[in-house]
């Protein structure tokens, strides 16, 4: 396989966004291959939609092999650039229901989002995520930590923040260029050296951090020490009795260090810190701060008996705050009761919910071309009781003879939950929050869709994984204890409005954004007295009080009634670091190793054939496979993921002489064919499962249009 020389691809373009740039930093490396007569930028053919990775890292360019770069760009050549309006748009925004499609260049010039993670996910700019920060107490501006230009600290595009130490700014184009030189094992906060909270952060907001060592790594070992955290207590008055390099993570003797300058740190009892995100200063950065002046805008404690104090006492050793007193035997049971909340595992939760279901069951009379309709019907069915088991029976509509065939009640739970997710009862892409449909109100919808919720988690159904965090808070501490962020606002005029609010550097540019949305603030009952650039602080967080939260109150209390049923929202408020898990997140990825002991064989084995399903199962982990682990789960239980309460009955594996595999959803069980050969029995697995889920998607595509 040749390669041009590094002079020789410089003028032929690349064949995804007809530039010929060679510029590493904005578009990747450019890699030229003579023998197809084909350029391609990296991050060009990393962010196209319709390609993936399926040959090995030598293979074609990068392992997109070169029949499948052909296809893309053939795909890519009808699609129109919704910025240079011209063709070969091979990227598309991932939100839902967003139509764009950009070459990789144009995103970059409108300032769109690409993640070079997962699945390697690309937003516009009406969809891109966004930092969100509160006002700064200490200046109005604050120097990039690696070029040290000042910069405005507000988020935008081009500016961004650390997520582990709140007075960390950065240019975009500096991270980059740092990422780009220290790779994925050196790229770390400037100020703490954390990398995990970090890189994922900077992932989130579009960094490239290549999987490769740091450039300046010409040794083993280098420069390891500044890689270190601090770790030690330098309060005046340490008073952990291990001493004061003990750091106990997750209690009171954990090390918190100063979110300045990061080289000094405290116990957090030392300093009568509530909680690891309250900030700390140490005594010079404290200092610094005080003698400029900017000291009295910062919170001050009042401390008893402080006549006596000096200053370096007052910085550094903050009173402990008044509690009322109690009995050392309750206060040893609350510390049992908070530790036994917070161990709780959500699996244990709902089979202990579950224990409400009875062994009556109740039929339900599944479409599956209409799930939603069908599901409606049937919950609300005056004979429905959701703590009756429930059984399937799917039907076909405007079937002359009425046949039916049991159906698979976590497949039914799964597609229901899908349909949820994607209907008009929620707004946003990833994280989603209530809408405002005042059609679904008149019919009671978001009661059902509580109601459908709460039914699903019991009765063994997916994790729905799409709650935002700020719904999640609303329905465990109250709508009146939560405070939005701009990622909850999924209209794009309102957001903007926000946005222009927050970035307003004056107070006449904010009077002037004021007057212009006069009408809209006024309606929404936000008008406030601007009298200094702060308060437009307090206006952000009331447009985002009332657009978020007020304005779907009704919505809201509906929902949460529907929450109720079976005792589920309860349960979610008594424990919510449990449930935030399955509300909030989506399941984790599946992998052999999982598939491999989540099914049993209950009959006699077949030794070649068990030997040829693991080999199966890590071949398809690799991406030697046309399917993926979700595939042979749906195709053998009808869910892509693991449900929380775990499946009944347990997955099982049956070794038989048959053609071609067979899924028993109904019964979670997979019958597995005897063959000669692992390549005979790889195609066979192959081609059945494929086209069996190609299938049953068609069915179900009115649905999904619907």
């Amino acid at each position: 396989m040749n390669e041009s020389k590094p002079g020789d691809s410089q003028n032929l373009a690349c064949v995804f966004c007809r530039k010929n740039d060679d510029c590493p930093n904005k578009y990747g490396e450019k890699k030229t291959k003579e023998k197809w007569n084909l350029t391609v930028h990296y991050y060009c053919l990393l962010m196209s939609s319709g390609i993936w990775q399926r040959g090995k890292e030598e293979e074609g360019v990068y392992g997109f092999l070169i029949e499948d770069i052909r296809k893309e760009v053939n795909r890519a050549s009808k699609l129109k650039c919704c910025v240079c309006k011209k063709n070969g748009a091979s990227i598309g925004c991932v939100a839902p229901r967003c139509k764009r499609s950009y070459h990789f260049p144009c995103g970059l010039q409108r300032e769109c989002i690409f993640q070079f993670t997962g699945n390697f996910a690309s937003f516009c700019w009406d969809h891109r995520p966004v930092q969100i920060i509160t006002s700064n107490n200490y200046r109005e501006s604050l120097p990039c930590t690696i070029c040290l230009e000042f910069i405005e600290p507000i988020p935008s595009y081009n500016i961004l923040r650390s997520p582990c130490c709140k007075n960390a700014w950065f240019h975009r184009d500096c991270l980059q260029v740092q990422a780009i030189n220290a790779g994925v094992f050196f790229f770390r906060c400037t100020i703490c050296n954390n990398s995990d909270i970090f890189q994922k952060e900077m992932l989130r907001m579009g960094i490239h951090i290549p999987e490769k060592d740091a450039s300046w790594e010409l040794e083993e070992n280098a420069y390891q020490e500044l890689l270190q955290h601090y770790e030690r207590c330098d309060v005046r008055r340490c008073r952990c009795k291990e001493g004061r390099d003990y750091n106990a993570p997750d209690s009171k003797w954990e090390i918190k260090r100063c979110h300045c300058c990061g080289s000094s740190g405290t116990h957090l009892a030392c300093s009568s810190l509530r909680s690891w995100e309250q900030n700390w200063e140490c005594l010079e950065c404290r200092g610094i701060i005080y003698n400029s002046g900017e000291f009295q805008k910062a919170k001050k404690h009042v401390l008893p008996n402080s006549n006596n104090v000096g200053i370096t006492d007052c910085l550094l050793e903050e009173s402990s705050p008044k509690l009322p007193r109690q009995s050392p035997g309750s206060q040893s049971k609350d510390l049992l009761r908070q530790g036994s909340k917070f161990r709780r595992n959500v699996s244990t939760l709902l089979i202990e919910l579950g224990f409400q279901i009875k062994k009556k069951t109740k039929r339900l009379y599944i479409n599956k071309a209409n799930i939603w309709n069908s599901a409606l019907d049937a919950f609300r069915n005056r004979n429905f009781n959701p703590s009756y088991a429930i059984e399937v029976a799917y039907v076909i509509e405007n079937d002359n003879f009425g046949s039916e065939h049991p159906g698979s009640k976590q497949e039914f739970l799964s597609l229901l939950m899908q349909h949820l997710e994607n209907s008009s009862l929620f707004e946003g892409s990833l994280s989603k929050n209530l809408s405002l449909n005042s059609q679904a109100l008149k019919e009671n919808l978001y009661y059902e869709a509580g109601k459908m919720l709460a039914i699903s988690l019991v009765h063994g159904g997916p994790s729905p994984g799409f709650f935002s965090k700020t719904l999640f808070n609303c329905l465990v501490y109250g709508p009146e204890n939560t405070q939005p962020i701009l990622d909850d606002v999924s209209d794009f005029d309102v957001a903007q409005i926000i946005i222009r609010i927050n970035t307003a550097t004056t107070v006449a540019d904010l009077k002037s954004i004021i007057n212009e949305c006069y009408n809209y603030l006024e309606l929404i009952g936000c008008l406030r007295l601007i009298t200094t650039l702060s308060d437009k602080y307090m206006l952000v967080k009331d447009i985002l009080g009332y657009h978020v939260i007020q304005r779907v109150h009704t919505p809201f209390e509906s929902f949460k009634q529907g929450l109720k049923t079976l005792g589920v929202l309860e349960k979610i408020q008594a424990y919510p670091e449990a449930f935030c898990s399955i509300l909030c997140h989506k399941p984790e990825s599946l992998s052999a190793k999982i598939l491999s002991e989540l099914f049993t064989v209950h009959t006699l084995p077949d030794v070649k054939a068990l030997g040829f399903w693991n080999s199966y199962l890590q071949a398809v982990e690799d991406g030697k496979s046309t399917t993926t682990m979700e595939d042979i789960l749906i195709f053998a239980t009808g869910c892509s993921s693991i449900p929380p309460a775990g499946f009944k009955p347990t997955p099982s594996i049956e070794c038989l002489h048959v053609d071609f595999p067979v899924g028993n959803k109904c019964n979670n069980c997979l019958a597995i064919p005897i063959t000669n050969t692992y390549k005979e029995f790889q195609e066979n697995m192959d081609f059945t499962i494929r086209n069996t889920l190609r299938l049953e998607k068609e069915e179900s595509s009115h649905y999904i249009g619907h």
